[in-house]
């Protein structure tokens, strides 16, 4: 059973909502859409809000186009949100020109200018760009406490006090090293293994197996959690979904941990409601 507090309830909600217009989208005419552009590891993620920045539409796709956090296939990328983009835009009857991107924390000289790039080519202009876990709080609306984006090749961590980030950063260790040990384990090759990891049937069977890797993501937000007033954590993020996957970051880091009801959405609407008008240099 999954532990709620406000912050969850009304994140929930939200998420719900989004799980429903992805299925029905909201057609009425909006003055203005805002789109999230979430390019994971494992999935990519379009959120496309209202002027009032509530969701009516959206689409994932599961792909393989980042490694890491990091672009690898920057012509299979564009293709992908394109079409997302053109998909959504059939739906709604409309053209969406103004979208938000997100990065893994302090790989912004790194891949900034490729997450830029991708979603520019793919037809948006960007008007922000902002790391993964704070686009998550955006959500959330954590004022004290931690965020922890979990996805495929980093785990990111936003710490924050008064509602303020005080310290953020990005490590190697994701939801990529989950399907390694379920590869290894079940004698199965990497992309059966990610398969088997997402369905839900088999999450009581496989935490025990991927327990060490959960405490070894556990023990890196112990440590970035040292030295400050950290009272909750939120987890976020696809290899957050996970059943049970709190429970042991919980008992390992010994701070209240919590998580929404389908972490992986979290921080796509985030990213959408940071998109505004105002399009970058």
């Amino acid at each position: 059973m999954e532990k709620k507090n406000i912050n969850i309830r009304e994140c929930d909600a939200l998420i719900e909502k989004f799980e429903q217009v992805i299925k029905s989208p909201v057609t009425k005419k909006a003055s203005v859409y805002y789109t999230g552009v979430d390019l994971g590891t494992a999935c990519i993620v379009l959120a496309v809000m209202n002027e009032n920045y509530e969701p009516i539409a959206g689409a994932y796709q599961y792909a393989d186009v980042v490694k890491d956090g990091m672009i690898v296939d920057y012509i299979g990328a564009v293709r992908i949100v394109r079409q997302m983009k053109e998909k959504l835009e059939e739906e709604l009857g409309t053209e969406l020109l103004y979208a938000a991107a997100a990065i893994p924390p302090g790989t912004d000289t790194l891949d900034g200018g490729a997450i830029k790039n991708v979603v520019e080519a793919a037809g948006f202009e960007l008007t922000n760009l902002l790391d993964e876990p704070t686009a998550a709080n955006e959500v959330l609306g954590i004022k004290n406490g931690a965020v922890v984006d979990i996805g495929g090749g980093t785990t990111g961590i936003s710490i924050l006090k008064d509602g303020k980030v005080i310290h953020v950063v990005d490590e190697p260790t994701g939801g990529t090293h989950f399907s390694l040990v379920v590869a290894g384990s079940y004698k199965m090759k990497f992309e059966e293994a990610e398969i088997y990891k997402r369905n839900p049937k088999h999450h009581k069977e496989l935490l025990p197996t991927l327990k060490p890797v959960i405490e070894k993501v556990a023990s890196i937000i112990k440590q970035h959690c040292e030295g400050y007033d950290v009272s909750e954590i939120y987890l976020v993020g696809g290899t957050c979904c996970l059943e049970g996957i709190e429970a042991v970051v919980e008992k390992y880091v010994g701070i209240p941990t919590y998580k929404p009801g389908n972490p992986m959405f979290v921080t796509p609407l985030g990213i959408a409601k940071s998109c505004t008008q105002q399009i970058m240099d």
